[in-house]
């Protein structure tokens, strides 16, 4: 009878496993989906999506905190998605409301061909979704790297729609020459992928800290790479368009406009938006309070996420009162 048994269990297995290789013959980043899955219930985040025009919104959340107290919004940076902000959400979703997005065109929200996915026209995106979201209160409104260019076109040109704003590493000033910016000028995508030293020479530039490096073994790691490949067209447009168009500093001239109380935090061993640009912002913001860690690159929100954490709860406990 026992034999029986674990014969039956063997088949069970077998079968499964069948199934689980049929599924990633056919969709290969099931298995990097997986692990996004695990990474979003370790934070104990729940996925929802709302469809805003022809935006398909893709969001994790936790609404499990009191009533009545602040929403935070929380955008990802440029190759980037609402994965990055885990860590950092985590540690601020049962005091808060949590909302963490896939900016349109980027991880599991819908990419519309030939669609404008920069600053100006994101930041429009923005305002309907936090209308969506939040209807009845503004928000506080954070964004790394690309998503802080957003986040502060946002908080400028829609101020009743966010109550207070946290730049994180943004883009959208001039800012020390370095590396990295220096070949986005020169029409490059420093962050472009496809193999693996160029996945190794990814990572070493956007953090610093290699305990907070994430581990891609194989196959993951091919995976990924062959996801960035087939995105790399789309990383180049939308580069061309906050990197080197028109419209590369907006989110820094309009930031004068913005008077909601703000954070502004980058990293001192940033090596794409040197920290050189926390005082350019700061210029255009003297209601900021400012934050320079050390002993991070341009992944503060990973690799220092209790720090960012303790910023954005003073950002927030200090505007109740201002």
């Amino acid at each position: 009878m026992r034999s029986r048994s674990l014969r039956f269990i063997a088949i069970i297995a077998t079968a499964l496993l069948l199934l689980a290789a049929a599924s990633l013959w056919h969709n290969p980043y099931a298995l990097i989906s997986g692990d996004f899955t695990r990474q979003r219930l370790a934070a104990g985040l729940s996925k929802a999506s709302v469809q805003i025009g022809e935006d398909h919104w893709v969001y994790a959340h936790d609404d499990t905190a009191s009533a009545n107290v602040p929403t935070i919004v929380m955008l990802h940076g440029f190759t980037g998605s609402k994965e990055n902000w885990f860590p950092v959400a985590r540690l601020l979703r049962e005091r808060y409301r949590v909302i963490v997005p896939d900016l349109p065109g980027w991880g599991e929200s819908n990419r519309i061909e030939n669609a404008d996915y920069g600053f100006l026209a994101q930041s429009e995106r923005v305002a309907r979704f936090l209308d969506a979201v939040s209807p009845e209160e503004p928000v506080v409104l954070l964004g790394h790297s690309m998503g802080g260019g957003v986040a502060a076109l946002t908080a400028a040109r829609h101020p009743e729609r966010v109550a207070r704003v946290g730049l994180v590493d943004a883009a959208g000033v001039r800012f020390h020459d370095n590396r990295f910016g220096l070949d986005v000028l020169a029409g490059k995508n420093p962050f472009a992928v496809y193999d693996e030293a160029s996945l190794q020479r990814y990572l070493d530039t956007v953090f610093f800290d290699d305990d907070a490096r994430p581990l891609i073994p194989w196959p993951a790691d091919r995976i990924y790479i062959a996801r960035r490949k087939r995105d790399a067209a789309f990383e180049q447009r939308v580069l061309d368009r906050i990197g080197r168009g028109d419209e590369r500093f907006l989110p820094g001239d309009e930031a004068a406009r913005i008077d909601q109380p703000a954070l502004l935090l980058w990293c001192r061993q940033d090596a794409v938006i040197d920290a050189s640009a926390l005082e350019l912002y700061a210029q255009r913001m003297p209601q900021a309070r400012r934050v320079l860690l050390d002993g991070c690159g341009h992944m503060s929100i990973m690799e220092k996420p209790e720090a960012v954490a303790r910023a954005v709860i003073e950002l927030i406990e200090r505007g109740k009162h201002r």
